[in-house]
C-alpha cells in the first residue's frame, strides 16, 4: 500500500494540501498532519527520528527530509527548486535508534522515525521489551533496505564461536536501539546473557573507537553496509567480521524471525577480504 498526495483547489489565495497515508513500508503514528490541510505559507515541521551518526539511519533519514522538505519561498519544483511538501519542513534528528523511534513516534514526539522490522513486530505487538505496552498507533511507510548484523573484532583476532564471547568486553549497542534488543535474544539462545560477559551500551562510532583502543573485545551492530564508523575503523586500525556458523544462523532466526540469513561480501570493508556469513533485519520507514 503506498501514501497518495492530493493538491487541493486553490481557496482564498491559499493553497491547500491534504495528505492521506496508507500502510506500505518509515513507522509514523496514524495521521501526518493534524486536520490534513496546510497552507502554502505556513511552516510545518516534520521530525524523522534515525540513529547515531556513525550508523546509516541518519544519512538516510537525511535524504529523505530533504527530498520531502519546501520551506516556505522556496524555488518552485519545476524551475529547479524543491519538489517536495509545500510548507515542509523535514528534520532527521539523531536518536537512540529504533526502540527510542517507535516509542516518541508512538507517543507523538516524533512524526516519523526509523527501525528494524523486529523491534516494529514487538512494539505493535507489545513483546520482549515491549511487554504490556503495545504500540497500536505504529504504521509504516516503507521497506527501506536490509541491515546486516556485523560482530566486529579487533584486526587479527577470531572467535571459534559466539559461546566464547563468555567473559569478554562486548559492545551490545546503545539502550534504545534494535539491535541491543534482538542481540540479546540471540545471545542467550548461545547461554549468553549480562551475568557471563562485560557488557558496554554504546553507539557503533563508541564501539568502533573501543575497539581501536583495545577497549573492547567485540562489538554487535545491525545497519545497512557499509557503515561510516566501520570504514573508518577498517582504514585506520583494522577489524575482523565474525562469520556466523549455519547453525547459529538457524538459532538466532529462531530467536528472532525477522533476522534472516544474509552474506557480507568480501571487500565491502578494504581489510575485510572474505565473505562473512550474518543475519539481516529490513530496516522500515
Amino acid at each position: 500500500m503506498h501514501q497518495s498526495l492530493e493538491t487541493m483547489n486553490k481557496n482564498k489565495g491559499a493553497k491547500k494540501m491534504k495528505i492521506t497515508t496508507k500502510l506500505g513500508a518509515l513507522a509514523l503514528a496514524g495521521v501526518l498532519f493534524a486536520g490534513g490541510a496546510v497552507q502554502a505559507e505556513e511552516m510545518k515541521f516534520w521530525r524523522i527520528g534515525t540513529g547515531s551518526a556513525g550508523g546509516t539511519y541518519f544519512p538516510i533519514g537525511g535524504l529523505i527530509a530533504n527530498a520531502i522538505s519546501n520551506p516556505p519561498g522556496s524555488r518552485p519544483c519545476d524551475k529547479g527548486g524543491s519538489c517536495g511538501v509545500p510548507g515542509l519542513v523535514a528534520i532527521a534528528q539523531s536518536t537512540n535508534s529504533s526502540a527510542h523511534n517507535v516509542t516518541a513516534i508512538h507517543a507523538g514526539q516524533m512524526e516519523a522515525g526509523l527501525t528494524g522490522a523486529a523491534t516494529l513486530f514487538f512494539a505493535y505487538h507489545g513483546t520482549e521489551k515491549f511487554e504490556g505496552k503495545a504500540k497500536k498507533k505504529l504504521r509504516i511507510i516503507a521497506n527501506l533496505f536490509p541491515e546486516d548484523l556485523h560482530l566486529v573484532l579487533p584486526k587479527g583476532k577470531k572467535l571459534g564461536s559466539l559461546k566464547e564471547l563468555e567473559g569478554k568486553r562486548v559492545g551490545i549497542a546503545q539502550a534504545g536501539s534494535g539491535t541491543q534488543i534482538a542481540v540479546e535474544l540471540m545471545l542467550a539462545e548461545q547461554g549468553i546473557t549480562r551475568d557471563n560477559i562485560q557488557e558496554a551500551e554504546l553507539n557503533n562510532t563508541q564501539s568502533a573507537e573501543r575497539i581501536a583502543d583495545g577497549q573492547l573485545d567485540a562489538y554487535f551492530y545491525a545497519a545497512g553496509t557499509p557503515v561510516a564508523a566501520m570504514i573508518q575503523l577498517d582504514n585506520t586500525k583494522g577489524m575482523d567480521l565474525y562469520n556466523f556458523s549455519d547453525e547459529e544462523i538457524v538459532t538466532s532466526n529462531k530467536a528472532v524471525p525477522y533476522y534472516i540469513r544474509s552474506v557480507i561480501p568480501a571487500g565491502t570493508y578494504a581489510g575485510v577480504n572474505y565473505d562473512v556469513n550474518t543475519l539481516a533485519v529490513s530496516g522500515i520507514l
